[in-house]
């Protein structure tokens, strides 16, 4: 608080889940000070996917059938209600890896027992496929802002363990306007009136994982901010004065603006990645090449695992590294230059998925 007070900041954006859960947001707002982001109380949201599920069942918002389970032992003896696939969650937050869809009852026990003695949940397999829509929220207003999908996965064709998000794209085509108008009546808006009617209000962006199913949208988890890479995807479509659209959230004013304005060009976002992630990563390597990358028309390489060495050299620093983003007028033609520019940057402990955008490329027949 004395550092944004001393640089006289009007707005403070709260992007990382693990904050908004601790309370950064209450601490601004007891300092005076207009911050985009729930509160924790609201942030429960995401930090406890038990309390969103049972916030859908008093809702009676489409998500997946479940059990919350105190521990490895109470959630072993409630495996035998569930048909496989299934899925095991753990409850609280896991950086986006602490979900396992176990195909064997094998794989369902070994997803217990490396949550071990902690609260968890395990849900009914929805079949479908993903797409996330992000919602400004303030209160019981909720406007809906834009779709993406991403690629959890880490490898190509949708392989591998999941991770935090290997790529994305926006807009999610496959949520169609008539499936978002559904999705924000009947999981957005009624969580936002659930909240009030709580004492929880929630102020921010609400980013709601759905499984487009036989049956219509079903939430399968809520995020509570923007997330990566799908933050990355939408971003660059926004037109207008973004910080205009977070300061009235953050002021309560989100129903006396004019709605969000997007672009109709598709923006992609290339996850760079060090080796060894989502376990551990290889740190360290030299990373040349970004100023020739961003030469490419419609493209932006957002660092994210970077650190600069006392030499002044880029060096990896984390698991995710970059996020290599383009605007196209087309999926296929934003692709050709995310990749394009992916290429002209040398990272050598440095994977990426080469398929992003592969399932909406297949619909186009491209």
């Amino acid at each position: 608080m004395t550092l944004a007070r001393s640089a006289n900041i009007d707005l403070v954006v709260v992007g990382p889940e693990g904050p908004l859960v601790a309370g950064v947001a209450d601490a601004c707002r007891a300092a005076g000070i207009a911050v985009f982001g729930p509160n924790a109380a609201a942030a429960e949201l995401e930090g406890s996917k038990g309390f969103t599920k049972d916030l859908c069942a008093a809702a009676v918002i489409p998500t997946a059938s479940y059990v919350r389970a105190n521990g490895d032992q109470e959630a072993l003896a409630e495996l035998s209600r569930f048909s496989l696939p299934l899925v095991v969650k753990a409850d609280g937050l896991a950086a986006g890896k602490g979900v396992t869809v176990a195909e064997t009852r094998a794989e369902a026990e070994a997803a217990i027992a490396d949550i071990g003695n902690a609260p968890l949940v395990i849900e009914e397999f929805l079949h479908g496929e993903e797409a996330s829509l992000f919602a400004l929220v303030d209160g019981e207003v909720a406007v809906p802002l834009a779709s993406a999908q991403d690629h959890k996965r880490v490898g190509d064709g949708d392989t591998g363990p999941n991770t935090g998000g290997m790529g994305a794209y926006s807009p999610a085509r496959v949520l169609t306007p008539e499936l978002q108008a559904r999705a924000m009546a009947e999981i957005v808006l009624p969580t936002a009136r659930a909240m009030v009617a709580m004492g929880r209000p929630f102020s921010g962006v609400l980013y709601a994982g759905l499984m487009l199913t036989d049956e219509g949208p079903k939430l399968i988890e809520y995020n509570v901010r923007f997330g990566d890479p799908e933050c990355e995807a939408i971003m660059p479509r926004i037109e207008g004065d973004l910080a205009e659209l977070l300061l009235a959230v953050a002021t309560g004013r989100l129903a006396e603006i004019a709605p969000p304005e997007l672009s109709d060009e598709t923006a992609i976002t290339v996850v760079v990645a060090a080796e060894g992630y989502p376990g551990t990563p290889r740190k360290g390597c030299v990373i040349d090449g970004i100023e020739a990358a961003e030469q490419v028309e419609g493209v932006t390489v957002f660092q994210a695992g970077t650190a600069r060495h006392g030499s002044g050299a880029l060096l990896a620093a984390g698991g995710r590294v970059l996020a290599i983003t383009a605007r196209g007028p087309t999926l296929a033609e934003a692709r050709a230059r995310a990749y394009r520019a992916t290429d002209a940057i040398d990272f050598a402990d440095g994977f990426c998925r080469r398929d992003i955008g592969w399932r909406e490329l297949e619909r186009e027949g491209t």
